[in-house]
């Protein structure tokens, strides 16, 4: 693989700068508690996130919700376990705060029979490898590995028990962008099948421009395949609509990873023009939805992100006004409609997640690269550090 420079303050500056240029955005209000407009702050939120127990995991272990604030207001929960973002509040074009975010009020909502039996990823880090990977069977250096195996026949985010299962070291702090929390973990060689003790770093950054900043870090003491990212689900509506069809999205990619019935790559960059993975323009998520069997699932290959900052995606709602931008180093984002929901999950406030009740945008390495001699190598190597970085930014348009 050829690692990506670590960006830190760097990225986050060009991601404001590209951002402010490109979207259609005004700069937040600040709420107060009765959800009353009111000026913007214009000071940076300086103390670290607060935290509070989050319950229990199955097996006993106490984890922790950790809540970051910005200068606006903006509030980010994310737990130690699975790294999840669990609640992400922003304005509307009306200056209210509302949740953004699928997920639920505690632990116990993801170990849910239910929730685990459709394991929907909900907001979780995903690890060691995002999306599929064919039979779960990869070769390097002419020796072969099987991975567990949990979608099909085939190795899906990681594997039976991934990243977002497990608990993580916390730290919580604030940088100069604004209030952190630093998760990290060690993948033990063996783990779900893949070779290599991975350290693997993941920082969060509620920045004081309204963005959740992911910036991920991981070395290796053998040679594996990594690709790391974020399932975060989200809907711009804040309970105005059940579902996202409404959305706007715009994805700068004139190419798309065709994909068997099994979601895996069959190997073919399809350009998007002509057909309903055409977002170079703005399109309504539910405008086409039904010329793609099953819904939205698949990676485009962004134009030119790697290795440099650029907009991955931008989406507006039309009913709150709120914008979301995308901006990464990678070189492809998966788009997923939440096809697979269908209401047996409650959420936050007993929300009934129905079909469509969220969508992601999984800023990635292709799926499947393992076994695809075209696709850019996600081998990480001893020696090597992979360094990564993804802002999702937020604005309202009136």
């Amino acid at each position: 693989m050829t690692t990506i420079p670590s960006f830190s303050l760097l990225a986050a500056g060009l991601a404001g700068a590209l951002l402010l240029a490109a979207c259609d955005s005004k700069p937040a209000t600040q709420t107060d508690a009765a959800g009353n407009a009111g000026a913007a702050a214009d000071t940076t939120a300086t103390a670290v996130p607060t935290s509070a127990p989050f319950g229990k995991t199955t097996d006993g272990t106490e984890v922790q919700l950790f809540t970051l604030t910005n200068a606006h207001g903006l509030k980010a929960a994310i737990s130690n376990y699975g790294g999840i973002v669990t609640s992400l509040l922003v304005p509307d074009k009306n200056g209210k705060l509302g949740e953004v975010v699928l997920g639920f009020d505690d632990v116990s909502g993801y170990q849910s029979a239910a929730y685990r039996k459709a394991n929907p990823y909900f907001g979780a880090i995903i690890g060691r490898y995002g999306n599929r990977i064919k039979a779960g069977k990869f070769t390097i250096d002419g020796k072969a590995y099987q991975l567990g195996v949990n979608n099909g026949p085939n190795s899906l985010h990681g594997g039976k028990v991934g990243f977002d299962q497990k608990v993580w070291q916390a730290e919580p702090g604030t940088s100069a962008n604004g209030q952190t929390l630093k998760l990290s973990y060690l993948s033990k060689d063996g783990e779900e099948g893949y070779p290599g003790n991975l350290r693997v770093t993941v920082v969060y950054t509620l920045t004081n421009d309204d963005a959740l900043q992911i910036e991920y870090t991981a070395t290796t003491d053998k040679a594996t395949p990594v690709n790391l990212t974020n399932h975060a689900y989200f809907n711009l509506s804040h309970g105005t609509s059940k579902d996202i069809l409404a959305h706007e999205v715009m994805l700068p990619a004139d190419r798309y990873t065709v994909v068997d019935a099994e979601l895996i790559p069959t190997g073919e960059l399809k350009p998007v023009k002509g057909t309903p993975f055409d977002f170079t323009t703005p399109h309504a998520i539910g405008e086409r939805i039904a010329q793609v069997p099953g819904g939205y699932d698949h990676n485009w290959a962004l134009n030119g992100c790697k290795p440099v900052m650029c907009t991955a995606a931008t989406v507006y709602d039309p009913a709150s006004g709120r914008t979301m931008e995308v901006v990464t180093d990678q070189p492809g984002i998966q788009f997923y409609t939440g096809n697979f929901l269908d209401g047996s999950l409650k959420g936050k406030g007993g929300t009934q997640y129905v079909k469509h009740a969220g969508f992601c945008l999984e800023t990635q390495h292709f799926p499947d690269a393992p076994n695809q001699a075209k696709f850019a190598s996600t081998l990480l190597k001893p020696g090597e550090t992979l360094s990564t970085t993804t802002s999702y930014r937020f604005g309202v348009r009136k």
